[in-house]
């Protein structure tokens, strides 16, 4: 009778994990850095060796802004070949509701990497007012690169993404904007001890041991 009844218990172990999965807060890093500086591409590889899903707050605000019937579309479109943050309202509605469709399309699926957010104070005093009791923030990975090999990157990017945004121009203009706005945000974080460090500047390969390097550690 005892044995049945640790069996039947041992059976229903996996239903009981996936339902405190779905009860879990959604478990954050955000992935911060210039533009080019790469954070994309480490997602990208960090989705295909961890359990995370990776959302861009620009591929989300990019695809809004091309969605048919959207009432911030223009107004998206206007920051981006701008140069600008767009409203903090907006993406963090966004991000929400990514995180909300992927945990609901599957329980187990609660890690993310949001990348290009927070970009500016506003950005964080939004998140912290939305989403503190929401979501859990485990760590910042910032991804070190200079300005020279940022631009190099998006203008060779350019050639072949179609972004309206990469282009010298827009490039300075966010440049300047990741310097005064964002750079700030990540040494509030470091201040906190939450920042992980990568130089960006190496090849894919060089760059992406350094971060499996973090998160064989922070899991």
């Amino acid at each position: 009778m005892v044995l049945r009844s640790v069996f039947a218990l041992y059976q229903q172990v996996p239903n009981i994990l996936s339902r405190v999965a779905v009860m879990m807060k959604p478990q954050v890093v955000f992935v911060l850095g210039g533009p080019g500086a790469g954070k994309g591409t480490q997602c990208t590889k960090i989705t295909e060796n961890y359990s995370y899903t990776h959302l861009s707050a620009g591929d989300l605000l990019r695809g809004e802004r091309a969605r048919e019937g959207s009432e911030f579309g223009q107004l998206i479109d206007r920051h981006i070949k701008e140069g600008v943050i767009v409203p903090v309202e907006i993406t963090i509605n966004l991000l929400r509701k990514a995180m909300e469709e992927t945990m609901k399309a599957d329980e187990k699926k609660f890690r993310f990497l949001i990348d290009g957010f927070p970009r500016n104070e506003d950005n964080l005093q939004g998140w912290s007012r939305v989403m503190d009791d929401k979501a859990n923030v485990k760590f910042v990975l910032f991804f070190d690169c200079s300005n020279e090999v940022c631009i190099d990157r998006c203008l060779e990017r350019g050639q072949h993404s179609g972004r309206t945004d990469d282009n010298r121009e827009s490039l300075q203009k966010r440049i300047q904007v990741y310097l005064q706005s964002t750079r700030p945000i990540i040494d509030q974080y470091e201040k906190q001890g939450m920042v992980r460090t990568v130089d960006a500047s190496h090849k894919v390969d060089e760059v992406f041991a350094d971060v499996k390097a973090i998160f064989d550690k922070e899991g």
